[in-house]
């Protein structure tokens, strides 16, 4: 599979996430660990590298400039703002003069003097979009900045956020169970020349059969508090994440590989960010970039997950923050 537009640079379609490194999915690895399977990403081939600075409270970014800091130029890096974390809680916050002071903050840490990539991670609804847009547009102009994109909003946001600047790229979840993105977002993407960039491909890890109906997460694991984890729901869906590796057998791959072939299918604008602390897993993933399956299998796995999916990927507090649109 050959390499796709991003921000005006050809990338491989499946790039790396590194938000399990440092934050949300319970106890990461030991930083030491973590330095080596960041080099081992390289090495391996990646040259797409996605961060931000709420992951670990900035820790996530500290990470890759300690562990990068001599290999800049052998990846794309994308980093997020407009959500951090503030005295111990995470904030979003999309006032000019907060994105500029937290963009200052994450070249720092990240030790680099430019992001390939900006997003805004979460709109804040109390500032108006054309000011955020506006102050990440002032970073382009200043040499900070490649290229800014967005991350979980709507179309009709998209298009008043490109109307102020060029937006590269949104970043939402999407994947075989989670299509919100179908309603507008891929469509506007395709239209104004913005790549789309699935976080998630894999279902948080339960599609891939790294989720069970057995699991029990770990303390700080933010799955333990989202609907399609919990109880019932849990059980159902574990049960079509079965069916689900079955047909990944029969094609000869993983579940991990069919669930991103699946998600690289649907757009040539379309980009696939995995993330996981497994070397094994991180090699697959990238092998699917030349891994071959057949439309049918494809087809077969849509609408295996298709309408299949038991309760809603946020709860109502998370559902309030973001500006995707719901099916």
């Amino acid at each position: 599979m050959s390499a796709r537009a991003l921000a005006g640079r050809l990338v491989k379609p499946v790039g790396l996430g590194c938000m399990n490194l440092s934050h949300a999915y319970g106890r990461p690895p030991e930083r030491a660990e973590a330095v080596r399977f960041l080099n081992a990403a390289l090495d391996a081939g990646y040259d797409h590298l996605d961060t931000a600075a709420l992951y670990g409270f900035g820790a996530n970014e500290e990470l890759l400039g300690e562990a990068l800091a001599g290999r800049r130029g052998e990846f794309f890096l994308a980093s997020k703002c407009g959500m951090a974390g503030v005295d111990g809680r995470r904030v979003i916050d999309g006032r000019p003069e907060t994105i500029t002071a937290t963009v200052e903050a994450s070249l720092q840490r990240l030790r680099t003097d430019r992001l390939d990539l900006l997003y805004l991670h979460r709109r804040d609804f109390a500032v108006p979009i054309a000011d955020s847009v506006g102050a990440m547009a002032r970073l382009v102009a200043a040499g900070k900045v490649g290229a800014i994109g967005l991350s979980e909003v709507s179309a009709a946001t998209l298009r008043a956020a490109h109307a102020v600047h060029p937006i590269a790229a949104v970043q939402s979840e999407y994947s075989l169970w989670s299509r919100e993105v179908e309603i507008g977002v891929l469509a506007a993407c395709a239209e104004i020349g913005a790549a789309l960039v699935a976080f998630s491909p894999m279902g948080r890890g339960l599609l891939s059969g790294a989720i069970t109906a057995d699991t029990n997460f770990e303390r700080g694991d933010i799955r333990a508090g989202m609907p399609r984890f919990q109880g019932p729901a849990l059980a159902a869906n574990a049960a079509l994440a079965g069916q689900l590796a079955a047909l990944a057998a029969e094609a000869g791959v993983t579940p991990g590989q069919l669930c991103l072939a699946w998600v690289l299918s649907r757009g040539a604008h379309v980009h696939a960010l995995p993330g996981t602390t497994s070397l094994a897993h991180m090699a697959d993933n990238l092998a699917v970039t030349s891994a071959r399956l057949a439309d049918a299998i494809i087809q077969r796995a849509d609408m295996l997950c298709r309408n299949t999916v038991t309760g809603d990927r946020y709860p109502a507090t998370t559902y309030a923050e973001i500006d995707t649109e719901r099916a």
